[in-house]
């Protein structure tokens, strides 16, 4: 028969602190014939350790301690590293400094191994230092973990001092060592120290190349990065699935598609892609070099995906600009089970304000707040100023001010992108007065207006027919506000006055204005132009935006119609015929609605939805009604 061991409840009262532990008693079961010696709890810890197995580690832990085996320095040092990587840190610390343990050298490396891995850097910092003057010497183990608590805690002249003392142990040529080291001296951008300290390494695995290059990429020196990657191939040097994830994120900064291409076809050729890091890698290098549908394809072959997968696909649509597909990863996502951190959130965000989803953006909103998701996934939503940004843009843009405006009354801190929202918010939907009223606030609050707060400014006028204030506005913002007008200022001024009909000044400014006229101010004119029938001045407009733009479909358009609407066909045929040389494609229309099963688009002639049949069975039926009543539309 088996070895069974009964457990039992006890509290032990030591003075290192209360323990709510499990023993076992080898007595109270007749089977057990040899109880656990050391060497198996010792082993026990290790794989307690491990697998994160807190309760099963606390079980071995009352066992060695109702059977005296806390008295060997490997069971402290053990016991240490096994509370260190559950997370309980005050658990090491009283097994620390239970006054039966013995602190040599390998208990201080366990300690502080297991702050630096907690984030407790400069605590662990503080027992190194305790570790020298109670005259214990640190061994090879020892440095790399403080070399890393320096790096945490900003400390680079201690690093250096530490650096003198490697020379003093004769451990400065150690590959782990210098690994940590090159690493620190690259965070601190101490560029030469860590070159420095690579080359005189007699071995340099990948490890430590993989170091050098991560190390160079982290402060922006991809050119370094991937010389010194050239050197590590040329060195016989195998890359690792860690040389490849850094060498991607170079690639993919730095553009060079052809370079990324390359390194996936290695990465299939040595099997890494079976890796969910490497795979994750290609996912974000396809994406940032805009090859949707390539990022599409490694993310579905895919045989395990993690949230970092789920973020990064859902980010490339994002960032692309295909928000239908983005929110449809995102409930495929919620589908299997993941559940969205902030950077899931902050992505969709954006997403369900381009699409003015708004059912969408409420259920993230109470899902936000059920979570109480801030930066660090745990304080409250409300105490972050950028997501309440994020939410409260969410709301402005799907044209929900009264939320909006409730989140912004709740915000404990307000900066100034918080009031560019609700004043752009207020100005695109035509709340003008309000729009000027938060700007006035604004400037009550001892905030200083940036570019975007006068963008936002001068659009509200606009919208609401606010022409003299805007004309005080433009004039007063260098003056008053130390904010110099760029084109976007003067973009938003001509509108406002062609918006009003008074479309000879806009031109006048235009031509007089101090900055040099882009497509989009001309284009603004043309739109004027067309609410106004101005043809003459539309035809100016048009051709200067065909000369700065020739590719964009837009000025064709307004000046098709501008024609069409006086009648004037053979110059509509001719616009046509130019845009048909040119090879100039309208864009075509796009609509869409939202509903409680999720987000449906719809294009012209559009064919893919499921229920297309019913749709537009039902869409000839109200057109014949409308016929029936003798409805004519303007075309």
């Amino acid at each position: 028969m088996g070895r069974r061991i009964i457990f039992y409840r006890v509290l032990v009262n030591k003075p290192s602190g209360l323990f709510y532990c499990f023993s076992s008693s080898p007595s109270l079961d007749p089977y057990f014939k040899s109880p656990y010696d050391l060497s198996t709890c010792i082993a026990s810890l290790q794989a307690c350790a491990n697998y994160r197995s807190l309760s099963k580690g606390k079980q071995v832990h009352s066992y060695m301690l109702i059977n005296g085996f806390l008295n060997s320095p490997v069971s402290i040092t053990s016991l240490i590293n096994m509370y260190s990587k559950c997370n309980l840190m005050n658990y090491a610390l009283n097994v620390f400094n239970c006054p039966t343990g013995d602190r040599n050298v390998f208990a201080y490396n366990a300690i502080v191994a297991g702050l630096v891995a907690n984030g407790l850097a400069g605590d662990g910092f503080e027992f190194y230092t305790q570790m020298r003057w109670a005259g214990i010497v640190p061994d090879k183990f020892t440095f790399p973990c403080v070399i890393r608590a320096c790096c945490d805690s900003l400390e680079d002249l201690e690093v250096k001092k530490i650096h003198g003392l490697l020379f003093k142990l004769g451990l400065e040529l150690d590959v782990f060592v210098g690994s940590a080291l090159v690493n620190t001296y690259l965070k601190f951008g101490l560029m030469l120290e860590a070159q420095d300290v690579f080359e005189e390494l007699p071995v340099r695995d990948v490890v430590l190349w993989n170091s050098l290059v991560n190390g160079y990429a982290q402060i922006g020196q991809f050119y370094q990065a991937l010389e010194v990657f050239r050197r590590m191939v040329e060195n016989g040097v195998v890359p690792s699935r860690f040389t490849v994830t850094g060498v991607l994120s170079i690639f993919s900064m730095m553009g060079y598609f052809d370079n990324g291409r390359a390194v996936h076809g290695f990465v299939v050729k040595m099997g890494y892609n079976s890796g969910v890091a490497v795979s994750n890698a290609l996912v974000d290098f396809y994406g940032k070099c805009k090859c949707v549908t390539d990022a599409l394809y490694i993310f579905e072959i895919m045989n395990e995906k993690d949230l970092y997968s789920w973020n990064s696909i859902i980010s490339v649509h994002e960032q692309c600009g295909d928000y239908d597909e983005t929110l449809r990863l995102f409930n495929r996502m919620l589908d299997t089970g993941f559940r969205p951190d902030l950077v899931t959130i902050t992505t969709v965000l954006p997403a369900c304000s381009h699409l003015a989803a708004l059912m969408h953006g409420r259920q993230i909103h109470g899902y936000m707040i059920v979570n109480g998701m801030g930066k660090d996934g745990i304080s409250n939503c409300f105490d972050d100023i950028s997501v309440n940004n994020a939410v409260m843009d969410m709301y402005a843009k799907c044209g929900n001010m009264r939320d909006a405006h409730a989140i912004f009354g709740n915000m404990r801190d307000k900066d100034v992108a918080s009031w560019n929202i609700m004043i752009i918010g207020y100005g695109m939907h035509g709340y003008g007065s309000e729009a000027l009223n938060m700007f006035s606030c604004m400037c009550e609050a001892q905030l200083i207006p940036d570019e975007v707060t006068f963008v936002g400014v001068l659009s509200a006028c606009s919208h609401s027919g606010l022409v003299r204030q805007g004309h005080k506005f433009l004039s007063l913002m260098e003056s008053k506000y130390g904010v110099p007008p760029t084109i976007e200022h003067y973009t938003c001024v001509i509108d406002m006055l062609g918006r009003a009909g008074c479309i000879e000044k806009a031109y006048e400014l235009l031509l007089t204005m101090p900055i040099k006229a882009n497509s989009v101010v001309w284009r603004a004119l043309l739109a004027a132009c067309q609410l106004h029938r101005n043809t003459d001045l539309a035809e100016v407009a048009a051709k200067q935006v065909n000369e700065l733009d020739p590719g964009h479909s837009g000025s064709y358009v307004l000046l098709s119609n501008i024609y069409g609407v006086d009648g004037r066909y053979e110059e509509v045929s001719e616009v046509r015929h130019t845009m048909r040389q040119q090879n100039v494609k309208k864009t075509p229309g796009c609509s869409w609605i939202e509903l409680k099963n999720g987000l449906h688009v719809f294009r012209k002639g559009d064919r893919t939805h499921p229920e297309s049949d019913s749709i537009y069975a039902g869409l000839n039926s109200l057109t014949t009604r409308l016929r029936e009543c003798e409805y004519l539309p303007d075309i």
